[in-house]
């Protein structure tokens, strides 16, 4: 499976990157659950690994229709924020701006560094307090 589906607070405690990189490696692609733990959400964000959220009521509906039938495929769409298969459809939760970055692939911060380098480098040449407080004409 792909697909972890988790309750509250989930994350507590996992605040190195060890955590979000051990269900990487392990094959979690998608994790979904009643809410995250704060930064174990931005170490996965930060992997490209959406956490979202549902309710409790929804959690435990998808807890039980999985071991129901845990062999079933499920489909995600980060567009409509839904998880679904043949018999349910669950609507799902993130933050907008961690949508964004998921949807336009641009939740590796370093990367975007790299590739805005001459952009930085003339903001860098145009703030005063890192020029002797001189005002680039």
């Amino acid at each position: 499976a792909n697909i972890l589906i988790v309750n509250d607070n989930f994350g507590c405690g996992s605040s190195r990157e060890h955590a979000p990189q051990a269900l990487m490696r392990w094959g979690i692609r998608l994790i979904v659950g009643e809410s995250f733990a704060e930064i174990f959400f931005g170490n996965c964000l930060a992997l490209g690994i959406p956490c979202l959220t549902a309710s409790k009521k929804e959690i435990t509906q998808l807890q039980h229709l999985i071991e129901k039938t845990p062999k079933q495929i499920w489909e995600f769409r980060l567009n409509d924020l839904s998880i679904s298969n043949q018999q349910a459809n669950i609507k799902l939760n993130i933050e907008k701006g961690a949508h964004r970055m998921l949807d336009t692939g641009k939740w590796d911060a370093t990367s975007q560094l790299l590739d805005e380098e001459e952009s930085i480098k003339n903001t860098v040449r145009n703030l005063p307090y890192l020029n002797n407080f001189k005002v680039p004409n």
